[in-house]
């Protein structure tokens, strides 16, 4: 018989002693654990789904978001591998303390592309030729309009002009020749603002924004359709709670962002506030302004599984503008003939802008190759612009000590404005993109808007010169019964509403050439407007090559063509009709460059030099007053432009980027075949510097500067004369602006201590010296006409002077 022997069952003391053994082990082997996680990237910036990452012992895959982490084990170091099919296999060794969580971002590329896999730094510059800007550095550069359009001033590309404008040129071009694209959706912004004064903060927030890159010409089809430049942002999508609190002499803002725990919901919400009534009473001129700006700005993204998602951007803006002038004493002229301009006022001017723009936005990634989007959006505008400002004015000539030796002329000056404008904009878009294979992608996009636009304009100025209507007719002591002839009148009540449609398709091929790596793109893309009924098609093409060298460098050629189909203000006339037949402007790109990077001081470095040239065809001519543009609705011009740009990247001081601009560049017009003449955005000569620093000794104290010198710019013409027939420039534009922040609680070496400031993750106070020179730039020209002679003179408008604004800033 046989015997089956049971093993024997343990004792509830040896239970109980095992149990609580395999909570040691297992409580020993959890404390030992580390969190590693992240987000994956391809090249262009587009998360990564089903990417293998393993430390050798546990494989976790990022979801369709790029989203992955990892439990590691802690106190040794750890090797991390990142791997996909056709990208190039990405290790990342890391040295974790017990119970820690790091978090990082990689970029993993294609096997064969320009650039190896590397952690994201948003300092890097993306292929071909857009620049990458750091949104740190926005968020604490010194600047009144928000940051973004201070770091674009410092590009060897960008001309600014004015410290109280978000609006910048590129390559003589000007404020309306831009693209600006938040999350995929472009931004528009309002069409009555003539001066910076009036404008307030730009539209993007540096607070919510994760990404920044800037072409400034060559662009690819998948961008739209202007002839200067493109800015494209993308906004955050926080992991855990975040807050930003910011409060200065000129206004604050407040940021807040989270997640839910599981991640699928993520939100980021900023608003805004600023009144520069404080800076503007550096003006020259005695005058009451009281200019409120505020914004409110939403980011919301929800995550249904790893294949679908939606997204939702919002923002609101209002901004207030009121303006009582009271006197201005400006002098001007030459050393040989001085002159000054005194002017008494009496009214006021009240303007309003509001705008409210929303997208929504559902993203569709079905497998790793394929990624579909489809946007919803609307953008509102009504604006308003009323005036009424008497100004008796004396036009004087003085002598070599300043005083006055000979009256020219005494008159008054009545202007009077009651303009509203009200814009709608909605439409969709569709933008698709496929990877053919691991080195081979197409990219689509269908877009369709409408656009219903009311404008109620009457504007008009009228001249008297002791007793007489200027422009007229007249003979002293002898009565003018003829009618009261304004020197300009404009009245227009004006309903638009048309239909725009735009697509694109885009090729994109990486590949070796013998020891060479190679990157091409190509495309083409195509609008129509059923208000002018114009089709055009916009081929373009990149291609950029890096040679098997010992010196790492990169050359680019870029060319394309790009058309700028007409917006409202394009195709109202100066005296307020519309011309159904005014064509989009031309412009042809033709874009060489060159990337050097290297080791200097221990340090790395990258020198990227461009040179282009620019074919005008079609072209709208303009008049530029501040930064109001008004165009005389007719395509009776053309032009060229040249230039080279060079820009020195790099850390000059180890830990903080820092560069040199400099650029020389051209821009002309020929109107009517008279001859070249230059735009009236010329750049001509421009150097700037960009510098961040910190004390050895002390390096919570950190120091950045902003310095510009830069030619100045045409100084106009009034509207309705002959541009002929003003060819000056303004004086050169000069600007140092210097900002001091004291950090006492930081992420890295400055950690917070006790219950109360544990909460804090950034803590600073900061002061910033705007214009420390005192250098009274010129931004344009009031035109007086001296009634004796039928001369007209431009007395120069000029900037704000020094100005002391302190600030602190929080985050949590």
């Amino acid at each position: 018989m046989k015997r089956t022997i049971q093993p024997p069952t343990p004792s509830i003391s040896t239970r109980v002693n095992l149990f609580f053994l395999f909570l040691f082990f297992a409580g020993f082997i959890y404390a030992q654990q580390a969190t590693f996680k992240g987000k994956v990237f391809d090249e262009y910036q587009l998360p990564l789904m089903d990417v293998s990452v393993s430390d050798g012992i546990n494989t976790v895959y990022t979801d369709g978001n790029g989203d992955f982490s990892i439990e590691i084990s802690s106190g040794s170091d750890v090797e991390i591998q990142f791997e996909q099919e056709g990208k190039s296999t990405f290790t990342e060794t890391v040295n974790l303390a017990e119970g820690e969580t790091l978090e990082k971002y990689i970029i993993l590329a294609n096997s064969v592309q320009l650039e190896g896999a590397v952690i994201l730094r948003r300092t890097n510059e993306k292929p071909l030729n857009s620049i990458s800007l750091d949104p740190a550095a926005m968020e604490t550069s010194i600047g009144m309009t928000g940051g973004v359009a201070e770091m674009l001033g410092s590009l060897p590309s960008v001309s600014i002009g004015s410290e109280l404008t978000s609006q910048y040129r590129v390559r003589g071009g000007n404020f309306d020749e831009n693209l600006i694209y938040v999350n995929g959706i472009e931004i528009y912004k309002p069409q009555l603002i003539r001066s910076g004064e009036q404008e307030g903060l730009g539209f993007v927030n540096p607070a919510m924004t994760d990404a920044v890159n800037f072409s400034a010409g060559g662009w690819e089809p998948k961008y739209g359709d202007k002839m200067s430049s493109v800015l494209d942002i993308i906004y955050k999508r926080p992991k855990e709670f975040e807050a930003t609190l910011e409060a200065s002499l000129m206004g604050g803002s407040l940021t807040v962002g989270g997640a839910s725990k599981n991640k699928k919901l993520s939100a980021i919400v900023g608003a805004r506030y600023q009144n520069r009534n404080l800076v503007l009473n550096t003006l020259d001129g005695e005058s009451d302004f009281n200019p409120v700006y505020y914004d409110v700005q939403a980011n919301i993204n929800y995550k249904f599984n790893s294949k679908w998602e939606v997204s939702f951007l919002g923002a609101k803006t209002d901004s207030k503008f009121e303006l009582v002038p009271k006197n201005r004493d400006t002098k001007f002229g030459t050393l040989d003939t001085p002159m000054s301009l005194t002017v008494f006022y009496d009214g006021n001017e009240e303007d309003r802008f509001a705008t409210e723009s929303g997208s929504i936005t559902v993203r569709h990634t079905p497998n790793s190759k394929l990624d579909l989007v489809v946007d919803a959006f609307a953008f509102h505008s009504k604006e308003r612009e009323y005036f009424d400002i008497y100004g008796a004015y004396r036009l004087n000539e003085l002598d070599g000590e300043g005083n006055i030796e000979v009256t020219y002329d005494i008159g008054s000056q009545i202007d009077h404005a009651r303009n509203n404008f009200d814009a709608l904009v909605v439409g969709a878009q569709h933008r698709g993109r496929y990877k053919l294979d691991v080195n081979t992608d197409i990219e689509w996009g269908v877009k369709y808007q409408q656009e219903d636009i009311r404008d109620l304009m009457s504007e008009w100025q009228l001249l008297d010169s002791t007793g007489y209507s200027v422009p007229g007719n007249y003979q002293p002591g002898v009565l003018d019964e003829s009618d009261l002839v304004l020197n300009y009148s404009v009245h227009a009540r004006n309903e638009l509403k048309t239909n725009r449609f735009s697509g694109y398709a885009q090729y994109t091929k990486r590949f070796n050439w013998g020891g060479s790596k190679v990157l091409v793109n190509g495309g083409v893309r195509a609008t129509y407007w059923d208000f002018n009924e114009e089709f055009n098609i916009s081929p373009r093409a990149q291609i950029a090559i890096k040679p098997d060298w010992e010196e790492n460098m990169t050359f680019r050629f870029n060319t394309g063509i790009y058309y700028q189909p007409p917006f409202y203000r394009e195709v109202r006339r100066l005296d307020g009709t519309l011309n159904n037949e005014v064509k989009a402007q031309q412009s042809i790109h033709f874009i060489l460059g060159h990337d050097y990077e290297f080791t200097m001081w221990n340090s790395p470095f990258k020198l990227t030099t461009e040179a282009y040239y620019k074919m005008f065809n079609d072209l709208n001519p303009y008049f530029v007053d501040n930064v109001r543009i008004r165009y005389t609705a007719d395509n009776n011009a053309k032009g060229y432009g040249y230039g080279v740009d060079m820009r020195l990247f790099g850390e000059f001081v180890p830990g903080v980027d820092s560069w040199l601009s400099l650029s020389y560049a051209r821009a002309f017009q020929n109107i009517d075949d008279r001859g070249n003449i230059p735009l009236p955005t010329d750049p001509r000569f421009k150097a700037s510097i960009f510098f961040q620093d910190y004390m050895p000794i002390l390096p919570s104290f950190k120091v950045n500067v902003n310095l510009v010198y830069a030619s100045g710019l045409p100084n106009g013409a009034p509207p309705l004369t002959d541009p002929y027939d003003f060819q000056n420039y303004l004086t050169d534009y000069k600007r140092v602006d210097i900002g001091f922040i004291k950090e006492f609680i930081n992420q890295k070496e400055l950690k917070a201590n006790g219950n109360f400031w544990k909460n804090f993750k950034e803590l600073s106070l900061g002061v910033d010296l705007f214009n420390i020179f005192d250098i009274r730039n010129e931004i344009s020209n009031t035109w007086v006409r001296d009634v004796n002679s039928s001369m007209i003179y431009g007395v120069p408008n000029r900037l704000t002077g020094r100005f002391i604004n302190a600030k602190i800033r929080m985050k949590f």
